[in-house]
Parts: structure tokens; C-alpha cells; sequence
């Protein structure tokens, strides 16, 4: 994927842009004293495509230079005086009262989008403008949860990413030893779920014949990986994450032999590009790339962390009373309050029943007011047709997976014929499609209280 030529020519059209905005500022001295949010305006006021490039780019380099207070004032601008125009909006409805019509409706519509949206659109003209947005979106993150005024520029930024970032713009690429050390070192750092430590490490995961990665890449982010996958080609399905990725595996599955993929690792590398979805595209797409190296392969899942368990059964247990949980349940589970407990064959021996028990309702059962599932992993799985197919005891016991799941790690299964239609069932229903194993986990069904999340 080489975007050179095209980044050069943005490069050539902005500094031929920037010699003309030097001419044109012989007449206009006043652009040298304008803020940032005058640029704004001023890449607004409409200039041709060679001007508004280099001003693209002089814009976001100056919003570059912001230090935290005077970025808020920033985003602040472009919520108040970056928003639809009101009057422009009230002449349009008017016309189209006036005239319904097509051509009418058209003008209502492009009257109510907000100039953020153009204003993004042409600083995107500036060369590397698209990860400078990103970046850009990632700072307003970092503010969002303390303020609710700015949610307005933050929907106008995924408006635009969900477009910009179209499935059918990105590119799918196999990552192994051969991929170039500045990709390399982004999988080592942007890994989200499984730390990895080390060239050695990251070696192990993607270079032996037995395993794989793919990634996602978008034209306009040279080198950088958008969203990655870690695949490992087993014999079985597996129940713990320790063995896959072992320091000193004896053998290598062969892959003709391989008859499970398993999705042991997905992470997001963009963190601006939240609430753009590219997960379900990629699982589907790499199940068909192996699907078509691999053909004898039958079985797809995922061995996938839990991420909210550990803090939804602390607050059961802190309950005075909880229509989930038993007495005889409730003092073993209490166990898992002890530090290093599950180093301690006297206490994990005991809380395995219980504590998959609890953990098979905060699957099938547990939901947020909204309805949807507590646990985030299980939403993006659920949501892309999968099924809930084992919850597996001690299945990793670092310090993260303690932490928020106790340990216990879960297989979604992908079954091929079946995905449209467990799709269709979540959609719809939000119903958690799930083994007969899982669902003998649970005990009789208790009517539930939404709990939120």
C-alpha cells in the first residue's frame, strides 16, 4: 500500500498555496494577527483548493502548539460558533414550505449540517490533515466525560470518520516478520488485550506456521494500522490463554492439520477513531482469508477476556440481598476477596462451581437499563453473530484478567451458517445466543432488575 504519490501531490498543492496566501497577505496584513478560530473562519470564507490547502495546514500545525486550557477554548469555538446557522436553517424551511420539493428538501438538509463539518472537511485538504483530525478527535476525548457541551463537536467528527473510514476504503494486510519494524513496533505498542513484551515476543505470536495476524490499514494512515487481530491455528478449542502464548511451545501445529481458528487478541490502534466500527469487518474478512488458505479449518471462535464481571459481582456481594446469588454461593464467592486466592487449591477448588455459575448469569441475564449485555466483549460478538459457547475457569491468571474478570475467559464460536440469524436474534431481541453447556451453568431463571453498568 503505497499512498506516496498522492501525499506528495497534497504536499506540492500546499506549498503552492501557502506562495500565494504569502502574496495575498501583502494586501491583507491582518491575517498575520488572527487566532486560530479566525483561520477557521477564514478557511470557510471559500479560497481555491492550493490556498486552502497550505491554510489547512497552518491551521492545524498552530492548533498543534495548544497547550490543554486554550485546546478546551478551542473545541469550545467550535461548538458555539461552528454550529448550524440558524437563519440560513429558518430560509430553507421556509422554501420547502413554500415549494416542497426534492431540490427544497436537499437545501433543508445541507442548511442543518454544522459548519464544524466543512470546516473538518477542508482542514482534511492539508497533507497528513486525516491523522491530525484523529488526533485531534483523541484530545477532545480526553474532556468529554467533564463536558457535555462539546458532544456536539465529538457526533460531527464520527459523522465524518464513519464515512471517511468506509469499509471500502480499507486495506487488508497479513502481518509477519517480513512487515516493516515501524508497523512491528505499533502492533507491540497498541496491543490492548495480551501485553506483549519484547521483539521475542512479538516474533512468537506471528511468525511460527501456527500462527497469524491481520490488520486493517486506510490509505490516508500510512503505516498505521487502524485495528489488529492475533490468530492462533489450534487442533482443539481452546480453555486458557497461557499455552498459546507460551515462551517454550514443544511443537508447532501444522496448519493442514489445524482444525480451530482461534481470535485470541483484537485490538483497537486509534483511539480518535472510537465508535467506528471495523471489528465485525475484520473478523469477517480474516475468517474468509484463512478460510480460503485453509479450507479444512471447521471451527472459528474467539478465547476472549471478561471485562466487567469482577466489579458487577463485587457489587452483588455488597448487596444485603441478591435474588443471583445464594447464602451457600455468596460465602464461597466471598473467597475471592482474599488476596492470591486463586493460588490456593484449598479456595479455587471451592469456587469453581459457584463462581461459573454466577458468571453464566452475568451472561445471559445481566443487562444494562438499556437492555444490552453487561459486558462489553460479549456486545461486540453478540452484535457480530456469534455464539456465547464455554466459559472457561482460571483461564488467565495475570494480574489484569484478575482484576476484571477473576480469571475466567470465554470461547465465542463462529459458526459460519448460523451467524446471520444469532445476528438477527441480538438486533432484535438482545437475546444471548449460547450453548447448552453455558445455559446448564445457570440455575433456574429469577426475574431481573436492569441493572446499570
Amino acid at each position: 500500500m503505497n499512498t506516496s504519490f498522492f501525499g506528495e501531490l497534497l504536499q506540492t498543492i500546499s506549498d503552492r498555496g501557502r506562495a500565494l496566501l504569502d502574496r495575498g497577505r501583502r494586501v491583507d496584513a491582518s491575517v498575520h494577527s488572527e487566532n486560530l478560530v479566525e483561520l477557521c473562519e477564514h478557511l470557510l470564507s471559500g479560497r481555491g483548493e492550493a490556498s486552502g490547502a497550505a491554510l489547512a495546514r497552518e491551521i492545524l500545525a498552530r492548533y498543534a502548539e495548544l497547550t490543554i486550557g486554550p485546546r478546551i477554548a478551542f473545541f469550545e469555538a467550535l461548538a458555539q460558533r461552528f454550529g448550524t446557522d440558524a437563519a440560513g436553517m429558518e430560509q430553507a424551511i421556509a422554501a420547502w414550505k413554500a415549494k416542497p420539493s426534492d431540490a427544497t428538501a436537499a437545501d433543508v438538509h445541507a442548511a442543518s449540517e454544522p459548519r464544524r463539518q466543512e470546516l473538518f472537511r477542508r482542514l482534511n485538504l492539508a497533507p497528513g490533515g486525516t491523522g491530525l483530525l484523529v488526533r485531534m478527535r483523541e484530545q477532545l476525548l480526553d474532556v468529554l466525560d467533564k463536558r457535555a457541551d462539546l458532544a456536539a463537536v465529538d457526533d460531527d467528527f464520527v459523522h465524518l470518520f464513519s464515512s471517511w473510514f468506509n469499509r471500502g476504503f480499507l486495506v487488508l494486510r497479513r502481518i509477519d516478520w517480513s512487515t516493516p519494524a515501524i508497523v512491528l513496533e505499533k502492533i507491540i505498542r497498541y496491543e490492548a488485550v495480551h501485553e506483549i513484551r519484547g521483539w521475542d515476543d512479538l516474533r512468537r505470536r506471528i511468525d511460527p506456521p501456527d500462527r497469524r495476524c491481520f490488520a486493517f490499514f486506510h490509505p490516508a494512515l500510512i503505516d498505521e494500522p487502524l485495528i489488529f487481530v492475533e490468530v492462533a491455528l489450534e487442533r482443539d478449542i481452546p480453555g486458557a490463554i497461557a499455552p498459546i502464548l507460551a515462551s517454550g511451545r514443544p511443537e508447532f501445529v501444522q496448519p493442514e492439520r489445524a482444525r480451530v481458528a482461534v481470535f485470541y487478541s483484537i485490538s483497537n490502534c486509534q483511539r480518535g477513531l472510537a465508535g467506528v466500527s471495523f471489528g465485525n469487518f475484520l473478523i469477517k474478512q480474516v475468517v474468509e482469508e484463512i478460510s480460503r488458505e485453509l479450507p479444512k479449518l471447521a471451527t472459528f471462535v474467539t478465547l476472549s477476556p471478561v471485562t466487567n464481571f469482577a466489579r458487577w459481582l463485587a457489587r452483588e456481594l455488597q448487596a444485603e440481598s441478591s435474588a443471583i446469588i445464594g447464602d451457600s454461593d455468596r460465602a464461597l464467592l466471598s473467597l475471592t476477596e482474599r488476596p492470591h486466592w486463586w493460588t490456593d487449591p484449598e479456595i479455587f477448588g471451592k469456587l469453581q462451581d459457584p463462581l461459573r455459575r454466577a458468571a453464566a448469569y452475568y451472561f445471559l441475564r445481566a443487562k444494562t437499563a438499556a437492555g444490552l449485555p453487561l459486558d462489553a466483549v460479549a456486545r461486540f460478538h453478540l452484535g457480530n453473530g456469534a455464539r456465547l459457547e464455554r466459559i472457561n475457569w482460571l483461564a488467565d491468571t495475570s494480574d489484569k484478567a484478575i482484576a476484571q474478570g477473576l480469571g475466567l475467559m470465554v470461547n465465542y464460536l463462529y459458526e459460519l451458517d448460523d451467524i446471520e440469524k444469532n445476528h438477527e436474534l441480538y438486533a432484535e431481541g438482545r437475546t444471548v445466543v449460547a450453548s447448552n453447556g453455558v445455559q446448564r451453568l445457570l440455575r433456574p431463571p429469577l426475574e431481573l432488575v436492569p441493572i446499570a453498568g
